[in-house]
């Protein structure tokens, strides 16, 4: 399996997300730069945290269309796995890969603090081997992080088991308090209907390594390195 990370201007989790793909998980890595035109011979492709073009327009909205997003598009149509964290999930989502939006904060603020996820699906590969009785610890770092799909495309993604996280308090409860960006029914992560695109606000990259007293995020890469086909 070898990964790709893309870089574009303003990404500032890049250098993070290919430390614990090749140095926490030893896995083969691709540096992959926005203007690039081809991906190298990877297979899964990963678009890290940032602040793509300074967040102009609305996050992510000019990433979507640098010269290596037509081949990441293809790739993730053709069913090659692609995961997009924080203005990745972001950038996604201004993309045909996921269903979707990200909103502003509803208290109209930049957070960064450690939230709780409960994993949901049973038949993504980010959540398949992860316990959904054990709430994870993984630190979220956004002000556009407010996942909202109206109703009938909310609809479809239930159907389809397509959210992969919820944020939920430490004893793993789905509630209110436990929001921290007014998501719709608490969403943090969702994949696609072929469940071989996986977008989520927060970072599990920075809860990967001993050194951070937090592995719940490596966690996440593990099942999904147990379960690509």
């Amino acid at each position: 399996m070898k990964f790709g990370v893309v870089t574009f201007p303003g990404s500032n989790c890049d250098q993070d997300m290919i430390y614990t793909l090749e140095t926490s998980l030893g896995q083969k890595v691709e540096r992959l730069w926005h203007k690039d035109t081809d991906l190298k011979g990877v297979d899964f492709v990963v678009l890290p945290g940032g602040f793509s073009y300074g967040d102009y327009l609305r996050s992510g909205a000019i990433a979507r269309f640098s010269p290596i997003m037509q081949e990441v598009i293809a790739h993730g149509q053709r069913g090659g796995y692609v995961m997009g964290v924080c203005n990745g999930f972001q950038i996604l989502c201004e993309t045909p890969l996921l269903d979707g939006a990200l909103l502003h904060n509803n208290t109209q603020k930049f957070i960064c603090k450690n939230v709780f996820l409960k994993p949901i699906s049973k038949t993504a590969a980010i959540s398949k081997n992860l316990d959904d009785n054990k709430a994870l610890k993984i630190p979220i770092a956004h002000g556009e992080g407010r996942f909202f799909a109206p109703a009938d495309m909310l609809k479809s993604i239930y159907d389809n088991d397509q959210i992969i996280f919820k944020y939920c308090d430490e004893n793993g409860e789905i509630n209110d308090a436990a929001n921290p960006n007014g998501a719709l029914d608490n969403i943090a992560g969702i994949t696609n209907k072929t469940k071989n695109v996986f977008g989520m606000m927060p970072h599990p990259e920075r809860a990967a390594d001993v050194n951070l007293s937090n592995t719940d995020g490596k966690l996440i890469f593990e099942s999904i390195l147990a379960n690509l086909k």
